[in-house]
């Protein structure tokens, strides 16, 4: 064999011998739990490497708190608004909901959230949509007591009246589930001023007022009564 072939020969050999290596894709499909942790953990860089690489905007993966969120609803857990903003920027349903109702709108809401609130009313947020009990974002706002939260969802055209599935409004959650004090006096003093209707019952027949005056939240009541509460 002279050495040209010789050459060949060996060359072809270690072609055969050496394991086939390929590029990793640059181009991410299908879903992305990897976008869902970096949205859940506030981490914007990892997040916009991801979103420019391919990862879909609308993965899902459980996280801490729920199980099959999407990017959104992973960052507005954790009240991360860069990456909210950042996922609403690129077209995030705000609306889209995981296992147990929340969407990054309703649990902004809940939450006290009101920058992430502001963020998904301006990128579509459906002000019918409702939580596990049946809920619209005001009802857990007025619950919990978030006085900004609630100021500005009374700016659009929620439902004040809505009822849930405990047969609640705003208004009566804000009294049975409020201490009484000054942020649910605030709460209920919005509420008045929005038109609710502050005689409309609870399922037992027990209206706001009637509440109010039983859990001793004297405030509250007179609020109440001096708008027409009976």
């Amino acid at each position: 064999m002279n050495l040209h072939r010789r050459h060949a020969a060996l060359a072809a050999l270690l072609l055969l011998s050496t394991p086939l290596t390929f590029a990793q894709p640059v181009h991410l499909t299908g879903n992305s739990p990897e976008l869902v942790d970096a949205a859940a953990r506030g981490q914007w860089g990892k997040v916009l490497v991801l979103l420019d690489g391919g990862a879909p905007i609308e993965s899902r993966a459980d996280t801490a708190r729920s199980r099959n969120a999407t990017p959104v609803l992973a960052a507005t857990q954790g009240n991360h608004v860069d990456v909210v903003r950042l996922l609403v920027a690129r077209g995030a349903n705000v609306n889209a909901q995981d296992a147990q109702q929340d969407s990054a709108f309703l649990l902004a809401g809940a939450s006290g959230f009101t920058d992430i609130v502001q963020l998904t009313l301006a990128a579509g947020a459906d002000l019918t949509s409702t939580n596990r009990y049946g809920g619209t974002a005001l009802i857990p706002a007025c619950h919990y007591g978030h006085v900004d939260t609630v100021r500005l969802l009374l700016t659009t055209r929620i439902a004040v009246d809505h009822v849930n599935n405990l047969g609640w409004t705003a208004l009566l959650e804000a009294v049975i589930l409020g201490d009484g004090g000054l942020a649910h006096a605030e709460i209920v003093r919005m509420l008045i001023a929005a038109k609710a209707n502050l005689n409309l019952a609870d399922a037992q027949g027990v209206t706001p007022l009637q509440h109010a005056l039983a859990r001793k939240h004297v405030h509250v009541a007179e609020l109440l009564r001096d708008a027409g509460g009976r």
